[in-house]
């Protein structure tokens, strides 16, 4: 089976992500609390690794900007996936950020009849908009709540159209509230999303058992153990609108370290459940993350 190779993926990513940090040392300090802008997601917004949290990617406060890349693996039974992001977070108010996702069926797209080692890709451009609250300042109760839309593109629309997807591009729209409860060490999100991305987005929009929008819901919970290291698990439903095959839902339980102000690493269990009817996709991811 043809696998990607971790250390060429990370040799294409490290320069980038140890650029930020050189870039960030000419400008100074910034104010937040480490690792208090999150991770990236798989689809390129600050958060966790599978669920936008209301805070704004970077490491700049409300005077400044900021910005991180991320480079992302995920190494399943039967398939490969990748996500390479960037995003830029103004006055810890706005966020812009853009996705390349990389989907690879190894020997599964021969036996869909693709070909073995087919690829879909796909580009996500995001925008999220910080309304009220603070995620670690502020009322102890009040959180930070934030919405954003993503606009997603398959890069293979007509293989995505003859898979069953209504149409090749669409839209997402979401709204976050997350809290860090500093005296317990504890981070809590809950986010609300409207869509009908199958499987992302990489498999298209819509289908045969559905072609509107429905609400799904993303949780996050994870503990502080120090300033540095923190783990924690999040749930993603999805929608299942393709009658070749159902789409379950998404958890993960995951471990992210602060290496130091400008450097992150992350590494998950994750389970994707079943995808184009391969059951049991379950493994590892793993992200490096550099911002200032």
């Amino acid at each position: 089976m043809a696998r990607f190779s971790l250390a060429a993926i990370l040799g294409t990513a490290l320069p980038v992500l140890i650029a930020i940090p050189a870039a960030a040392q000419q400008v100074g300090e910034p104010g937040k609390l480490l690792l208090t802008n999150g991770v990236t997601t798989v689809e390129g917004a600050a958060g966790g690794g599978l669920a936008p949290w209301a805070v704004i990617a970077g490491n700049a406060t409300r005077d400044g900007i900021g910005a991180q890349a991320s480079a992302t693996v995920a190494e399943l039974p039967d398939y490969d996936f990748q996500s390479f992001a960037v995003a830029v977070g103004a006055w810890d108010r706005v966020e812009l950020s853009y996705a390349r996702q990389v989907f690879d069926t190894n020997k599964v797209g021969g036996a869909l009849g693709l070909g073995d080692n087919f690829k879909f890709d796909q580009d996500i451009w995001g925008a999220k908009l910080k309304l009220a609250g603070d995620a670690v300042y502020g009322p102890r109760w009040m959180p930070a709540i934030a919405v954003g839309v993503q606009y997603k593109k398959s890069l293979d629309a007509p293989i995505v159209r003859a898979v069953g997807a209504a149409h090749a591009e669409g839209i997402d729209y979401y709204a976050s509230a997350t809290k860090l409860f500093l005296d317990w060490s504890l981070l809590t999100n809950v986010t609300v999303r409207a869509t009908k991305a199958n499987q992302l987005g990489l498999l298209g929009h819509g289908g045969t058992l559905g072609d509107s929008h429905k609400i799904q819901i993303e949780g996050s919970a994870a503990y502080q153990f120090s300033r540095r290291f923190v783990v924690g698990g999040e749930y993603r439903t999805k929608p299942s609108n393709l009658a070749i095959a159902r789409e379950d839902d998404w958890w993960d339980a995951f471990a992210a370290y602060g290496i130091n102000r400008h450097l992150t690493a992350t590494i998950a269990y994750t389970d994707l459940g079943s995808i184009a009817t391969f059951e049991k996709q379950r493994g590892v991811l793993f992200q490096l993350q550099g911002g200032f």
